[in-house]
């Protein structure tokens, strides 16, 4: 990724996590390979960690009853997963997370604090640092009203061409998405980023 949109101008701590390794993948490729990624990170970890198979949850962290966890995945320290909650093929969770209920997390990576309420959708998405996301607010991953699917995003005056189907959003430390706000795939959101309930954002047209 070149230096004029590396990951430090969205997340400040990247080049610091456990995904530094993964500096040189664009978002789109990083949530693609996601599965690949979180099973080298579960390698890595230490006994702080509860690992059965492909799933690691933090010894510190809470998994509520009836939520549904399904590898790879990594929980970090201090999170917490509600009843109701579904997180799938390839997830990482940094560190004092909240997953709320009737919320789906799929392929995305999140740093810590990063919070879903209630019946929200996250997709194929990295978010930063403390990024709040509403009730029912979604970040979709896939183009469906598309003929052709593959994601293009339009940002700075640049046409960037993901070569992907599936991609949701690369949001910035400290963004807030509104209650049943809707992130179009390809968003890429600057730090402090504030989306309006009930708003849509599209960077494709």
């Amino acid at each position: 990724m070149s230096d004029d949109w590396g990951y430090g101008r969205w997340i400040a701590g990247f080049a610091d996590s456990s995904l530094s390794p993964y500096l040189d993948h664009k978002p789109w490729a990083l949530t693609a390979n996601c599965e690949a990624v979180v099973i080298e990170m579960i390698d890595g970890l230490s006994g702080d960690f509860a690992i059965v198979g492909d799933i690691a949850i933090a010894k510190s962290a809470t998994v509520e009853d009836g939520a549904i966890i399904k590898g790879p995945a990594i929980i970090g320290p201090r999170s917490f997963i509600a009843s109701g909650a579904y997180i799938r093929d390839g997830c990482w969770m940094q560190a004092d997370n909240i997953i709320g209920p009737g919320c789906e997390l799929k392929s995305s990576f999140l740093f810590e604090h990063a919070k879903l309420a209630h019946l929200s959708f996250v997709g194929d998405t990295v978010m930063g640092r403390a990024v709040n996301i509403e009730a029912g607010a979604m970040i979709a991953n896939f183009r469906n009203e598309m003929i052709d699917p593959k994601i293009v995003i339009k940002h700075e005056g640049k046409t960037i061409d993901t070569g992907r189907t599936k991609f949701g959003a690369l949001v910035g430390d400290d963004c807030r998405i509104g209650a049943n706000a809707v992130i179009a795939p390809g968003a890429l959101l600057e730090r402090n980023t504030i989306v309006e309930r009930l708003s849509l954002v599209d960077q494709s047209l």
